[in-house]
């Protein structure tokens, strides 16, 4: 597509940020809907954060998504903050208002609830979760099962003081902390064990759990998507239980920037997916 003296710009800001997947995510729904649009990578050091935000507004961008490591470091730079960011306490999504005002939101919680909703059959009354990890992604996904309805949240984590300040500092009532070693037995009549560790993850320990004690109507989600296919997700299926990717995560969570940036609200298809992999 020919770009023109109007087009919208976006991007991404980290460090480094040549890994990351949404420049091609985003830019098949460019492609796909025949917007006038790019959406860049921009690779910024921590120490020139603030000059990079501020060139938001100078070079006419619409806005921005953060990645590590300046989810946090952002915050103090935006005029305002909605209240899931405020929350989860970290922006993964600026928007430059018509004022030159700087507005940081974060769509990991809503990206996480529809990678669920696509891809199996959940809902958050089916009983409780457990969420493996107390880090900045696991703030994302207690606070957005808190908000979905989620009877009880069980956070497990190696620091049980991690755990409960994530509970406190997030405003989430309806979840208590268990320490790592009990992590078999949290799984007991759980409908939703999710992943927002590292282990794992390619180049990371293994995850070590036992899914005895987990029903086999349990969905399993493991946010990390290198590899695709967790060795959790596999032992997940041998178990029984329906098990979803962390891709899926990654899709959703950039609908609604796209939207505000571009003007038009786009779908994650099974097509989208495979060119994001390719």
């Amino acid at each position: 597509m020919t770009l023109s003296g109007e087009t919208r710009l976006a991007g991404i800001m980290g460090w480094p940020v040549s890994h990351s997947k949404s420049p091609r995510l985003h830019g098949f729904w460019l492609e796909e809907l025949g917007i006038d649009g790019a959406y860049l990578p921009l690779e910024v050091a921590p120490e020139n954060l603030a000059q990079a935000v501020a060139g938001l507004i100078a070079l006419g961008f619409q806005g921005a998504n953060l990645t590590i490591p300046h989810k946090e470091a952002v915050i103090p730079l935006c005029d305002s903050l909605d209240d899931t960011a405020r929350r989860i306490g970290a922006v993964n999504m600026i928007t430059v208002g018509e004022d030159s005002s700087l507005n940081g939101s974060n769509s990991d919680a809503f990206g996480f609830i529809e990678n669920l909703r696509q891809n199996s059959d959940w809902s958050a009354a089916d009983g409780p979760a457990v969420i493996l990890g107390a880090g900045g992604a696991a703030r994302a996904v207690a606070v957005a099962l808190s908000d979905s309805g989620v009877p009880e949240i069980r956070i497990v984590n190696r620091t049980v003081a991690r755990a409960e300040t994530l509970i406190e500092s997030a405003n989430i009532e309806n979840a208590r902390t268990e320490s790592w070693d009990s992590r078999n037995d949290a799984l007991e009549d759980a409908a939703l064990l999710v992943n927002t560790t590292s282990l794992g993850m390619t180049g990371h320990e293994a995850l070590e759990i036992d899914l005895s004690a987990l029903p086999s109507r349990a969905v399993v989600n493991d946010i990390v998507y290198a590899p695709l296919q967790t060795d959790l997700l596999v032992a997940a299926a041998a178990n029984g239980n329906p098990a979803v990717d962390g891709l899926g995560m990654l899709l959703h969570q950039a609908v609604p920037g796209f939207e505000t940036w571009f003007g038009t609200r786009p779908e994650v298809s099974e097509q989208q997916r495979s060119f994001v992999l390719a």
